[in-house]
């Protein structure tokens, strides 16, 4: 899932040289979504690990 939002975060990049705002706009509104949904799901298997270890 981290992989997708930096893919998204360089389309966006790119989008953004070549003077496409909307696009670029919406390429880091998904990249940030797919960050947080990552970050929540790696934190949640971080605390889930180490119950699962006592």
């Amino acid at each position: 899932m981290l992989h997708y939002a930096v893919v998204f975060f360089v389309i966006a990049l790119i989008a953004a040289l070549f003077g496409f705002g909307g696009i670029a706009a919406s390429a880091v509104g998904i990249a940030k979504i797919l960050f947080v949904v990552f970050a929540v799901l790696a934190v949640a298997s971080f605390l889930f690990g180490l119950i699962s270890k006592n």
